[in-house]
């Protein structure tokens, strides 16, 4: 009897712990913020940031140069199948604040079929270059069914800032909220475990940027 009671009370500890541990897996992440490269793909960087991002359990929004896409489709499907999700840039990363609604139309719509035609599917996110917009970019914008999405959080990693200094802003995200990173600087490369680290240890996961209101949400 005393042998089926141990088993029985082992039976009954090990379910009570994977009960224990459904809450918490599910807890992990208590909010979601939207990481976000910009310029790419590239045969040089694309490969290694998504190597990076994988180890690391991290997904993000890839904002592509239409130029880029058509130049190296194989790393914008490479993206798609990391798990990235892929958004428009434009196609030469203009000023488009001092372009004329057909040149803007232009970029954006070139930028469109390239991405899709290189199996990045059709993107549902826009970001101006430079985050410069006004009303002839948002009227095109909607023309192609994009969403515009800035940034709560600049890295600075376009102007130098150290792997320190990167990781220390994405620290500052809270739930919801995206960051502005670049797939071209060594020191965002570099910066990424410790992104991660930082992300888990405040209950925070790398979401999907929802079209419908701009903010990082769970992926779908």
């Amino acid at each position: 009897m005393r042998a089926t009671r141990i088993v029985l009370t082992a039976a009954v500890l090990a379910a009570a712990s994977v009960c224990a541990g459904a809450p918490a897996q599910a807890a992990a992440c208590g909010g979601y913020v939207g990481l976000t490269f910009d310029d790419g793909p590239s045969s040089g960087k694309t490969p290694a940031l998504l190597n990076a991002l994988r180890q690391n359990g991290l997904r993000a929004t890839m904002f592509n140069e239409g130029q880029y896409a058509a130049a190296y489709p194989a790393q914008v499907r490479a993206q798609v199948s990391a798990g990235m999700w892929v958004g428009n840039h434009s196609y030469t990363h203009p000023h488009l604040t001092q372009q004329s609604q057909a040149q803007v139309d232009s970029e954006i719509s070139r930028t469109q079929q390239a991405i899709a035609a290189a199996g990045g599917g059709t993107p549902r996110l826009f970001r101006p270059p430079y985050g410069e917009t006004n009303g002839t970019v948002q009227a095109v914008e909607a023309k192609y069914g994009l969403r515009q999405i800035i940034w709560d959080v600049d890295s600075q990693d376009w102007n130098g800032a150290s792997v320190d200094a990167i990781v220390a802003a994405n620290g500052r995200l809270q739930n919801g909220q995206i960051i502005l990173m670049h797939e071209w600087p060594a020191n965002t490369l570099t910066a990424i475990p410790r992104i991660a680290q930082n992300l888990a240890s405040r209950g925070l996961c790398a979401g999907m940027i929802s079209p419908s209101t701009g903010r990082a949400v769970a992926p779908g």
